[in-house]
């Protein structure tokens, strides 16, 4: 009997027309994402960084960006926060972010762990930071027994889907600049922030006074990879021997940058991010209208939070996959992706619908 390995043919495990809204890292590859690593396979091109990709990649980061920027790619998010916070701070700094914020909630305490960084939180309703949230944390400075806090950490779009304006990000950057602070953002959904917004990548980056950024490209059709980008490179120091030590320093570099420029070279970026909006819209809009369903959160990217009466959520997992957000309150996330269809989200509404129902049914008798 002749195997896939001798004739070569591709071996898939999983059924395609199985759809979710779990999370935006369920999608796969986007196709110009996949010919772009086609099109860098071949040949022979220097190791760690020193390729013809990787000095694109860093004309395009300045096109988006700006004069004077740097940037790093490196393996992840999780990575890529990490390494960005360790460039800001000495071994004692400190930095505040949000409760729900990603290097708080879902990175394994590697800032703290792997990065040494002391994060102190505060709780917002929104995901949000102000100047008078940050606040509640921002002191102590002189103080031998408080760590330092020395820089702030904001989400775009934050965990809740929710959208920092450029106004609300200078607003922090000039707050935090004034204490002597510095500024990263978290920006794995950044693209979504970008198309919600309707203005360039630098209008709430660089333009708002953003020190360094972690920019997310797996969320928006890659297959892998992420990029620091040092915005203010004078705030960020040692980043080329932090990458090394954070084992960040991808050898075959060319194929995350390959990726990043079929992302940036044309509008791959915002038509994926946009896309993915819209479905989360077009789901917003369907679940409005379902008696039962109680939307938390407004919806400024490509999620959308809710809370559903008790038992629905399971029931509605057995046909389509998405996560808890908060167990205890019955509060789900739906997430969007480049590859939603509007038939996708037909279903499920469809399915949210039927379930809510039966519950009301079931109650009635």
């Amino acid at each position: 009997m002749t195997t896939t390995a001798e004739t070569g043919a591709a071996l898939r495990l999983h059924d395609p027309n199985v759809r979710g809204f779990a999370s935006d890292n369920y999608s796969g590859v986007h196709p110009e994402v996949l010919a772009a690593l086609a099109a860098a396979n071949d040949g022979h091109q220097v190791s760690y960084g020193e390729d013809d990709y990787t000095a694109r990649l860093q004309d395009l980061m300045v096109e988006h960006f700006g004069p004077g920027i740097e940037c790093f790619p490196v393996f992840n998010g999780t990575g890529a926060n990490v390494l960005s916070l360790q460039s800001l701070l000495p071994r004692w700094g400190a930095v505040v972010c949000a409760s729900t914020a990603h290097i708080n909630m879902d990175e394994n305490g590697a800032p703290e762990r792997i990065g040494g960084v002391k994060l102190l939180q505060v709780p917002t309703p929104d995901g949000k930071l102000t100047p008078e949230l940050i606040d509640r944390e921002a002191w102590g400075w002189g103080d031998e027994h408080r760590a330092q806090p020395l820089a702030v950490s904001i989400t775009q779009t934050t965990e809740l889907g929710t959208c920092y304006t450029p106004e609300e990000v200078r607003a922090i950057a000039d707050h935090v600049h004034a204490k002597g602070m510095k500024l990263h953002m978290d920006g794995a959904r950044l693209a979504n922030a970008a198309a919600h917004l309707d203005v360039p990548l630098r209008a709430f980056t660089t333009d708002a006074g953003v020190d360094i950024l972690s920019f997310g490209g797996t969320k928006n059709g890659l297959l892998f990879g992420e990029v620091v980008v040092a915005l203010n490179p004078e705030a960020a120091h040692g980043l080329v021997y932090l990458r090394k030590m954070n084992m960040q320093l991808a050898s075959k570099m060319r194929f995350m940058s390959a990726q990043f420029i079929a992302l940036l070279e044309g509008n791959l970026w915002l038509r994926s991010a946009s896309h993915a909006n819209a479905m989360a819209a077009r789901l917003r809009a369907a679940v409005d209208t379902i008696e039962g369903v109680q939307p938390t959160q407004k919806t400024e990217s490509n999620g959308v939070f809710a809370i559903l009466p008790a038992g629905v959520a399971d029931r509605l997992r057995s046909s389509f996959r998405f996560y808890d957000w908060d167990e205890a309150a019955n509060e789900v996330r739906w997430m969007c992706s480049f590859d939603t269809t509007e038939e996708d989200v037909d279903a499920f509404a469809a399915a949210i619908r039927r379930e809510l129902r039966d519950h009301r049914d079931g109650q009635a008798g």
